[in-house]
């Protein structure tokens, strides 16, 4: 939910070229019209403004799927009106949303057995599983810290500064401190060992990262298991790991299968991963999966009855759509292991090519690593003249949305813009792109040797060669307002996570 804000109604009408062949009156832009306009007329308006948003393919901010197969997209249709939560009327939908949770958890190496039932739930997205997580880890801390008879008011997560912002609501609206691992320059995921040592015997889990929103990379999820085995025997205590996989779920178990970040590692309690990212849905749905079912307890599980059965729930939703858990089931069927494998490859040698491509312009510097999700992160080798920010608003005007944005605590010095390489950015799109940043840098270039601001009203020669520069008052107040500007949109665009 976006929350937004509308300033009084100024009278200000509506309108639209087409639709006035079917309606002459001008609509109201913040209130409901009194009358009623004919099908056609508000399908017209609405589309004719849509059409001012963004090319959806070439919004490389995002990790969101963008594109799905035509059959995929009639059974969306199809099931749009089938209230997800009305698990009597639809236990079909029930069951394609089971199978894929077992799916999930198989692949995630869960200890169970193959006719066993993994614990797990879909949900809106990654922030509403990781808030599912937090609540279960701050339930099972306080439990048994009363059970000991000790104070259980003051609960924190240790995680890194590069988390995504779900992660600081969870905590502002939960009531948990966030104690974050700050970054440095040229390490930009957590350090398991500062993050170790930060963890207290009020420390219900360390959240881990699996896919950085910045750069991509992985974080040492093993590491971080062996060191905080190594305290949790010192200290007594029994501090967990959640993974926050959102990025990196459908990304690793297909590109790096012996990497251990799952549940292959003893404290991995649970694991959110997004379904609408390179799980390869359409926007609207995630997936949270624990290790056993002692793992999320029981007084958390709700049991309703409602249209006709018992029905056990554990979301902060009620009423959603089905349509995303039957779009991820048919991608489950459709791609299999080998499918997903294959595109991921595709995906990780396609953001290699821009890499390269970029690379080869000698403007800027890679930030991004080479494992991780499909991403290329960068920044400027010489921001003196212009920066990021503007080369991403160049980019704008060949349709391109590529985000640039400054580093989290300890190193927002750092700036740098960022590439999301989802399935449909084929390689052509990748060399189109590179093309388009050289014209983007070469225009930026010649702009600024346009418009520099020259120090030399007139040059005056004085005596043993030397020249006085001299700076009228409309010069000086142009360079304020240049420099201005570019420090307001970099203060702007500070961010602690970018999905």
């Amino acid at each position: 939910m976006v929350v937004t804000t509308t300033r009084v109604d100024t009278g200000e009408p509506l309108y639209s070229t087409f639709a006035s062949r079917y309606v002459r009156a001008s609509l109201p832009r913040f209130k409901m019209p009194e009358q009623s306009i004919p099908k056609e007329a508000a399908h017209q308006i609405i589309n004719d403004e849509q059409m001012l948003d963004g090319n959806p393919r070439l919004n490389l901010a995002s990790f969101v799927t963008t594109w799905m197969e035509p059959e995929c997209d009639r059974l969306i249709m199809s099931a749009i009106n089938k209230n997800y939560v009305d698990m009597d009327g639809y236990p079909v939908t029930t069951e394609l949303q089971n199978r894929c949770v077992n799916m999930i958890a198989h692949l995630f190496n869960a200890p169970i057995g193959e006719d066993e039932i993994a614990v797990g739930v879909g949900t809106v997205g990654s922030s509403e599983a990781i808030m599912l997580a937090g609540l279960a880890f701050k339930r099972k801390w306080q439990n048994e810290r009363k059970a000991e008879g000790k104070p259980h008011d003051k609960p924190n997560i240790v995680t890194g500064a590069n988390v995504q912002v779900c992660w600081e609501k969870f905590a502002k609206y939960f009531e948990v401190e966030l104690k974050e691992v700050k970054l440095r320059e040229g390490f930009y995921v957590m350090d398991p060992v500062k993050a170790v040592e930060m963890v207290d015997e009020n420390t219900i889990c360390v959240a881990a990262i699996l896919g950085s929103t910045l750069t991509g990379e992985f974080e040492d999820i093993k590491l971080l298991n062996h060191l905080l085995t190594e305290k949790n025997r010192e200290t007594g205590w029994s501090t967990p790991i959640h993974v926050d996989a959102a990025s990196g779920g459908f990304v690793a178990p297909f590109l790096y299968p012996d990497l251990e970040w799952d549940f292959r590692l003893p404290l991995v309690k649970s694991i959110n991963v997004s379904g609408h990212k390179y799980g390869l849905v359409y926007a609207g749905v995630g997936w949270i999966v624990w290790r056993n079912k002692e793992d999320l307890p029981e007084e958390l599980i709700f049991h309703v009855n409602y249209l006709g059965s018992d029905q056990p729930t554990f979301t902060l939703n009620f009423s959603k759509g089905s349509s995303q858990i039957i779009a991820q089931y048919y991608q489950f069927i459709r791609l299999g292991f080998e499918g997903y494998r294959s595109i991921m490859e595709n995906c990780m040698e396609n953001a290699k090519a821009l890499k390269e491509g970029i690379q080869a312009t000698g403007r800027f510097e890679m930030v991004s690593g080479d494992v991780g999700v499909p991403l290329v992160a960068f920044s400027l080798r010489d921001s003196s003249r212009y920066t990021v920010f503007d080369v991403s608003e160049s980019l704008r005007r060949f349709g391109w949305i590529v985000p640039a944005y400054t580093m989290p605590a300890d190193a927002e010095h750092m700036a740098v813009l960022r590439v999301v390489i989802r399935e449909d950015f084929s390689r052509s799109l990748a060399e189109r792109l590179v093309s388009d940043i050289r014209k983007a840098v070469a225009d930026l270039d010649g702009r600024w040797a346009r418009t520099a601001i020259v120090a030399e009203v007139k040059a005056e020669d004085k005596p043993g060669g030397v020249v006085v520069y001299r700076k009228s008052v409309g010069e000086t107040t142009q360079q304020q307002e240049i420099y201005g500007h570019r420090r307001g949109r970099v203060d702007q665009k500070k961010t602690s996570g970018v999905c």
